[in-house]
């Protein structure tokens, strides 16, 4: 054999798997279609949220946590509810008790910070028993996605060095080798070399063809967001409509589901290829890295939230509660874009954008930049797409902001005087500290915690108040993310048959199983859950992998 282990795809669940082999004494290859720029994959570009139960820093933000509190949210997003959903919910049961336990010990000794103030994503809007998180858990890594993938990369260098671990990049599988019903390796092209830069798109041009054998194979190729068609293909229809027509990318080109297929031809089984996570608050990059490349705001609770037609959403399609209930909202509205309505004063507060190179403070770690977030005017980043970015209007009166968001769509679907009526009766709800109105109920509720007053919850206004402004708008567009559903995998990440049957040398990791068992999240995720599934799965694939 040329190694023991074959570890396929280089992004964060396989360099954990790969780390971890190695830690067992194992000899690993790790090989990737993408050139030595993209080390690290989709994780590089994330904004390095990690989701942690009752850790010291919800306990020092006064949040009172639990592994049984969590595991409700869980069990209320996941609605676990279909055959195939046996290790799915034993991998959840695993992986809670990983977040409640040891997950923040392990990765701390490894040297990853977290920032303080703990945030409170996908917060749900309904029921107790029902999807969100009740109480914050989004832990932002000191350093974001480069933060999280540093220790990682660090130690497969170090391996590299020592002669246990090898890179081969620009290496695309196109078949699994299958000797007498066992895998034993991959085969497939070499690609020409491509000084692209990471995350660009880079040549498929075939400049020759591999072979490398070993005892197992691990794959770990990412999901599907990239792959448009596929997204498509496997789009959920019943639950939420019509695929989209116009969908902008949250992840870059490479990220295209390959390995999926290549997989089942080897005996493996993929579940729940329904069950997928993409966002509301798309934007189109003005800066863009990839093709079609878009950017989601992570938004406060105050922004009024209205449909292509200029009917504002009611609960729980609000900011930041509830994602697949808001595209469910949206494509039922006949498209596939929607708008904020909001002031500069909430702006500034409440806009934050995803992704390591749109939070320069966190990724390069300087307090300083930091701090400007408390400042009088919004963030830089989200300044230049006020600035350059298409999906952006900013002006003085509501007609003004109207006319202007009829002219960016095309066509004057936005009647004035509706959006002023909706906006009015808004409004008048803040004039008490109580409300009919659940958003602005939700808003007062989310200034209760300590960290939305501070930084991420502007205190309630009227939209139309002078003082507040200018008035903007932003066009919200569908953006591809995560793939929910994957390899069907059993606890020690070996990838099952349709029978339940484990394929002989094949674990799968990461994205591509689901983040674990093929489709550890169900039908919802809770945030901050992606980049810790990806260490939680690629860890025991690494360490079961020959055992």
């Amino acid at each position: 054999m040329d190694c023991d282990v074959l570890v396929i795809g280089a992004g964060l669940a396989g360099l954990v798997a790969a780390t971890e082999a190695v830690d067992r004494g194992l000899r690993v290859t790790v090989l990737d279609q993408e050139g030595e720029q993209n080390l690290g994959g989709q994780a590089f570009w994330s904004l390095g949220g990690l989701f942690f139960v009752d850790s010291p820093e919800q306990r020092r933000m006064r949040i009172r946590d639990s592994r049984d509190l969590a595991w409700q949210d869980w069990l209320g997003s996941a609605q676990f509810d279909r055959p195939e959903d046996h290790w799915p919910r034993l991998w959840a049961d695993a992986y809670l008790d990983f977040a409640a336990g040891e997950k923040r010990a392990w990765l701390h000794a490894q040297g990853m910070r977290w920032f303080p103030v703990v945030g409170w994503a996908e917060r749900g809007g309904s029921l107790a028993s029902g999807h969100g998180n009740s109480v914050p858990r989004f832990h932002v890594t000191w350093g974001t996605g480069p933060g999280v993938l540093a220790p990682f990369v660090r130690r497969a260098r170090e391996a590299e060095v020592k002669g246990r671990l090898s890179f081969c990049f620009r290496h695309q599988v196109d078949r699994l080798i299958v000797t007498n019903g066992a895998v034993r390796g991959a085969e497939g092209s070499v690609l020409k070399d491509d000084g692209a830069g990471r995350g660009r798109t880079s040549s498929r041009e075939a400049v020759g063809a591999f072979s490398i054998s070993a005892d197992a194979v691990v794959v770990a190729s990412g999901g599907i967001g990239g792959n448009h068609e596929l997204v498509r293909r496997n789009w959920p229809t019943g639950r939420l409509g019509p695929p989209p027509t116009s969908m902008v990318s949250g992840v870059p080109h490479h990220v295209d589901g390959r390995m999926l297929a290549i997989s089942q031809e080897a005996g493996g089984s993929v579940i729940n290829g329904d069950r997928m996570w993409h966002y509301t608050e798309g934007l189109r990059n003005w800066d863009p890295i990839w093709p079609n490349h878009g950017i989601r705001i992570l938004p406060g609770p105050s922004s009024l939230w209205f449909d292509a037609d200029g009917n504002r959403f009611s609960a729980p399609a609000m900011p930041g509660y509830d994602t697949l209930g808001t595209l469910k909202a949206i494509k039922a509205s006949g498209h596939d874009y929607s708008w904020f309505i909001l002031t500069k004063a909430i702006i500034k507060k409440e806009f934050a954008l995803s992704g390591s190179e749109q939070n320069p403070d966190l990724t390069g770690k300087d307090i300083r930049l930091l701090l400007k977030r408390l400042g009088r005017n919004p963030p830089g980043p989200v300044q230049a797409f006020m600035d350059k970015g298409e999906d952006f209007i900013v002006r003085d009166n509501l007609e003004d902001l109207v006319e202007g968001m009829n002219r960016l769509a095309g066509a004057a679907r936005l009647d004035p005087a509706q959006i002023r009526a909706q906006v009015e009766a808004r409004d008048r709800e803040v004039a008490n500290a109580f409300s009919k109105d659940a958003q602005v109920t939700a808003i007062r509720g989310a200034r209760g915690y300590l960290g939305d007053r501070l930084m991420r919850t502007a205190r309630p206004h009227r939209i139309l108040d002078p003082k507040a402004g200018p008035l903007i708008a932003v066009r919200l567009h569908l953006l591809t993310r995560k793939t929910l559903g994957g390899l069907q995998t059993d606890l020690s990440s070996r990838v099952l048959e349709l029978s339940g049957a484990p394929v002989p040398g094949l674990y799968a990791a990461g994205e591509v199983a689901g983040f674990g068992g093929g489709g550890v999240h169900g039908y919802n995720a809770l945030e901050g859950t992606f980049l810790g599934g990806c260490i939680f799965s690629g860890r025991v694939a690494g360490r079961s992998v020959c055992a």
